[in-house]
């Protein structure tokens, strides 16, 4: 499948009733602090260089971050942690991301996500996560230059192992484990407000796995 075949399908599938729903509904009603923008509204596709050697795989669009902006990981506060630590380690041309238009640029880098929909209360069911694994799996396919993997939460992490087989180390901040067709798979913490409100996650840890990552691809 083309690149543009996979859009064209992300972006017009409708598989998962609750979520189209909850997406729609949001995209509606709105938030009063976006009350007068116009929120995409519809599964949010993959961003970036489509001759990444890092993927980087997150959980899902917020509600009101990508649901809105249409782009991932674009007008929230994880998005925020996301791309400041991606310009620091050389993978984005900025630091700051509000919008789809605002200039954005990844460099061997692509970021997906194990579901393309906003879920509500950002929790997705098992078989909402079960029905979107085909897009990555055809992403998967398509990226033919990956050599590093950086999950972003546990869910995202037990994900790319049910898609690409290897040994299942627990979960946890920076763990690391090679798959069996060679890549490398680094876990993290998401950049989620619960994570960095808490201080689970701070921005020298997560500047820390973008460092490991360029030390990978370098060596």
């Amino acid at each position: 499948m083309s690149a543009q075949n996979l859009y064209e399908n992300l972006i017009a599938c409708r598989r998962c009733e609750r979520l189209v729903l909850w997406r729609e509904s949001v995209a509606e009603q709105k938030v009063k602090r976006f009350a007068t923008e116009e929120y995409w509204g519809k599964p949010v596709p993959s961003f970036g260089d489509p001759a990444a050697r890092l993927l980087i795989v997150g959980l899902a669009p917020a509600a009101h971050g990508a649901n809105r902006t249409g782009r991932m990981f674009t007008g929230d506060n994880s998005g925020v942690w996301l791309y400041r630590a991606l310009h620091k380690a050389g993978f984005a041309n900025q630091a700051e991301t509000l919008h789809k238009n605002d200039g954005l640029s990844l460099t061997d880098c692509y970021i997906t996500a194990v579901l393309h929909c906003a879920p509500p209360d950002n929790k997705p069911l098992p078989i909402e996560i079960t029905t979107c694994r085909s897009f990555l799996m055809e992403e998967l396919a398509m990226l033919k230059n990956i050599q590093v993997i950086v999950a972003l939460g546990k869910i995202a992490f037990d994900e790319i192992l049910k898609a690409l087989p290897a040994k299942k180390p627990k979960f946890a901040h920076g763990v690391e484990v090679e798959l069996n067709n060679g890549l490398i798979l680094i876990g993290s913490y998401h950049p989620s407000q619960q994570n960095t409100f808490t201080g689970k996650l701070t921005e020298p840890m997560l500047d820390a796995i973008f460092e490991r990552v360029n030390y990978r691809l370098e060596y």
